[in-house]
């Protein structure tokens, strides 16, 4: 009779709790800062519940984060049936989905089936970019090729999946394949200035020196952007690290920076860019490099250099960086992020390792060449007012994980928690099964969760009653 109640108590939290993995580590805290895992859904830690899903594609390429909210983009993934009046026959269209998930549980909320002006959106690596301004706006553009004169950039409402032509960017004079984008600011110029940045791209070394970046004013007129570089569309640069380097090669990646003052929040005068070198390189709008990995410790450099990612936080006042560690070719581990206080001066080489996320590993399968690690951060407070950032780190075809970090965050077992890795799950629960069960006490912790000092099938419904938030 105790074996079936535990079986079904087992059969319900594993039906409820099926998103509810961790990456079941314990992370130190560092200088008053914690940091803990809320969920993962990758190769690693969810395995088929994440190998099965339609995010674990090459077309699922980048992800971001606002409002509680993830958003992965996928091309040509909904099979779409349309009668051709002209032909007679039907037409098949695969469309773009974009996948959201709740950042606090990991749990999938909806699905966006993205539509162009009524129609569906089947554009060949039409939404490879998906991003959100600072005002929660959700945009998304696609991959251009050398041909491409223009970049389109779609507004995505997030509860029809219609998208709105925000502009076409023009390249200018110099047209060279595009992959990711940035962009800053409130895309709908109500609140705030705009600006919108892309690198060239050529997977062969030396690779292409141009920058392409637009810029348009709050209250400007959405149809007119000008070129971010003194007027023009784009720059070559010349100034790169290592020295020896004389373009950006594989995908580049760039991040904008949030200015210090309300005169250049948006002004994004400050980025990175990662372009498949040794570690992301901070240039200003001139062009110039201002920090780079050239003093960095040689423990803090990637273990490879074939993925672009990077993102800055604040918190409590401290500055703080976060950036690709290893592609699924680390050596050891892999698709992982260190996150870092950056130390006098804001400087790279002064900086500080806390974390490596997670401390194990997203997943180390070949993701046929894709180059992006999407970082997205967002502040918050939690219910005590203390500042926090919940962090999410996903690599396409191998995963991604949501992480909290702040002062208030200890790493210590909560109620409910049997195995010690600081989180309640189904996992708990089974700990609490081989016990009782089998005489395996292997995976307990704190088994007693009643205060009875036994364990009994009754600690078993307290985590339940936890997962269940009674």
């Amino acid at each position: 009779m105790k074996k079936l109640l535990l079986l079904s108590i087992m059969a319900v939290i594993t039906a409820i709790s099926s998103w509810a993995v961790t990456d079941g580590q314990t992370y130190a805290k560092v200088n008053g800062i914690g940091v803990k895992n809320l969920w993962m859904f990758d190769r690693v830690h969810a395995g088929n519940a994440y190998i099965s899903s339609p995010i674990c594609h090459t077309n699922a390429r980048t992800a971001t984060m606002t409002g509680g909210v993830v958003y992965v983009s996928r091309s040509q993934e909904n099979q779409v049936i349309i009668p051709n009046p002209e032909t007679g026959k039907n037409d098949t269209i695969l469309q773009g989905v974009v996948h959201c998930f709740d950042a606090l549980t990991g749990q999938p909320t909806k699905e966006l089936l993205l539509t162009l002006n009524g129609a569906p959106y089947g554009v060949f690596l039409g939404n490879t970019s998906i991003g959100c301004d600072n005002f929660g706006h959700i945009w998304v553009a696609p991959m251009t090729s050398a041909s491409a004169i223009e970049i389109p950039i779609y507004q995505v409402d997030t509860e029809s999946g219609e998208m709105t032509l925000v502009t076409n960017m023009s390249k200018g004079d110099v047209t060279y394949r595009t992959d990711y984008l940035d962009l800053i600011g409130d895309i709908t110029l109500e609140e705030a200035e705009c600006n919108i940045m892309a690198v060239g791209h050529d997977s062969n070394n030396p690779g292409k020196p141009t920058v392409y970046r637009w810029h348009n004013e709050q209250g400007g007129d959405i149809d007119t952007w000008e070129g971010g570089f003194e007027g023009d569309p784009y720059m070559d640069f010349t100034n790169f690290y290592p020295e020896s380097r004389v373009g950006f090669a594989m995908a580049p990646v760039v991040k904008m920076l949030l200015g210090n003052d309300d005169d250049t929040r948006y002004s994004g005068e400050y980025f990175y860019i990662d372009g498949s070198d040794e570690g992301p390189v901070l240039y200003s709008v001139e062009g110039d490099v201002i920090d780079s990995f050239e003093n960095v410790p040689v423990e803090l450099r990637q273990r490879s250099y074939t993925a672009n990612g990077m993102n800055e936080f604040t918190l409590d006042d401290r500055h703080f960086f976060t950036y690709v560690r290893s592609d699924m070719n680390g050596n050891g581990n892999g698709c992982q992020i260190n996150v870092c206080e950056l130390g006098e001066g804001d400087m790279l080489e002064t900086m500080e390792k806390y974390w490596q996320l997670p401390a194990d590993s997203v997943g180390k399968v070949n993701d046929s060449g894709l180059r992006v690690h999407c970082i997205a951060v967002e502040k918050g407070y939690d219910d005590q007012g203390n500042e926090e950032v919940t962090l999410l780190t996903f690599k396409a075809y191998n995963g991604m994980g949501v992480y909290k970090i702040g002062s208030a965050i200890d790493p210590v077992a909560v109620p409910g928690d049997v195995n010690g890795d600081c989180v309640v799950t189904a996992s708990d629960v089974t700990a609490l099964y081989d016990w009782l069960l089998n005489n395996d006490d292997s995976h307990i912790i704190n088994g007693d969760q009643t205060g009875d000092g036994i364990i009994t099938s009754a600690d078993v419904t307290a985590v339940y009653n936890i997962l269940l938030g009674n």
